[in-house]
């Protein structure tokens, strides 16, 4: 089986290259020029130069490839070019299932995220059936995702085999950048979390995510969406589960949202003038108002997703950074 994964320098996508890797596959990763290769060292891959906002480059990366992981996207809630999530994410995804279709693969996975799903109340958590409300949906990168899974959709009624699916809040191993739930963890171990809001998150384990990709290759049904999640977990027992991992003190004051929510503006302004990065967005506090809670029960049942608690992942993460220089503090 010859396999084509966009994103394989990135969090999720190595994960998915190795899980290949492992399952006896012959990988191809698309790369940009340029790109930081670190998480594909060693690797037995083939790599292709191309961009997904490149449909020719795409085209040749395709060819060839009996199934296709679409796991390249830009996943940042801050950027000077806010159009940029919508070129890379909703067209460069429509370039690569267009070339998918033309080329006749066996099978597509398309790499969406929860941030395309109904938005959470209370602490019931959501499942894929749940109706999506596009007007609740905040911030071009939620934007860019939401339309880029209904270019997938359509693409499965055009008769492209593609099944999606919709990882939670990964973590652990080869988080580079890191993404925004892995500079929480980074935050923790740098001892720069002085406080916390009263939100929640379902926390999965990377790898989990991984497998849970070649396992809607194998099983899942065409046009279906999978969350692919793990435990749901309070941002205080999240922090607890760290201060046990680690032994640093977990913070004991909660910030209201509405301070919260000013200190981000002011942040991002700040930030604007000196081109810098904030540590927290406007968008990002008011994710905090909900408990991101999701129930992975379709893709556990259908796929057959494994489980693992929280603290696993997480003991994952935070060894991971900390042997690869992201810990500061002593």
């Amino acid at each position: 089986m010859k396999s084509l994964v966009t994103g394989g320098t990135g969090f999720i996508g190595a994960n998915v290259v190795r899980a290949l890797l492992d399952a006896g596959d012959e990988v191809r990763v698309l790369v940009r020029k340029g790109s930081n290769l670190v998480n594909l060292n060693g690797l037995p891959v083939e790599l292709a130069e191309g961009d997904v906002r490149d449909p020719g480059s795409i085209r040749r990366a395709v060819s060839g490839c009996e199934r296709v992981y679409h796991v390249a996207a830009v996943y940042s809630f801050w950027l000077k070019d806010p159009e940029l999530p919508f070129r890379v994410n909703v067209d460069g995804t429509r370039n690569v299932l267009r070339a998918a279709l033309e080329e006749g693969v066996e099978r597509v996975v398309y790499t969406s995220s929860v941030a395309t799903l109904a938005v959470p109340t209370g602490e019931t958590p959501v499942t894929e059936d749940a109706p999506v409300d596009p007007n609740r949906i905040v911030g071009p990168y939620k934007r860019s995702k939401y339309l880029a899974e209904e270019v997938a959709r359509e693409y499965a009624a055009a008769g492209l085999p593609i099944v999606i699916v919709n990882p939670s809040f990964p973590v652990g191993r080869y988080d580079i950048k890191p993404t925004p739930t892995g500079r929480l963890i980074v935050d923790f171990l740098n001892r720069r979390m002085p406080a916390y809001m009263d939100t929640g998150m379902n926390v999965v384990d990377a790898e989990v995510v991984a497998r849970g990709h070649l396992l809607a290759a194998e099983r899942g049904r065409i046009g279906e969406r999978y969350i692919l999640g793990g435990e749901n977990v309070s941002m205080r027992d999240l922090l607890a589960i760290l201060s046990e991992i680690t032994g640093i003190p977990a913070p004991r004051i909660r910030i209201p949202y509405a301070p919260a929510l000013a200190m981000a503006y002011l942040n991002a302004g700040f930030c604007r003038l000196t081109g810098g990065t904030p540590r927290m967005t406007p968008e990002t506090i008011r994710l905090t108002r909900h408990k991101m809670y999701y129930d992975p029960t379709k893709a556990r049942e259908e796929l057959g997703l494994p489980q693992s608690p929280a603290r696993a992942a997480l003991e994952k993460a935070v060894d991971w950074f900390t042997e690869n220089g992201y810990v500061r503090a002593k």
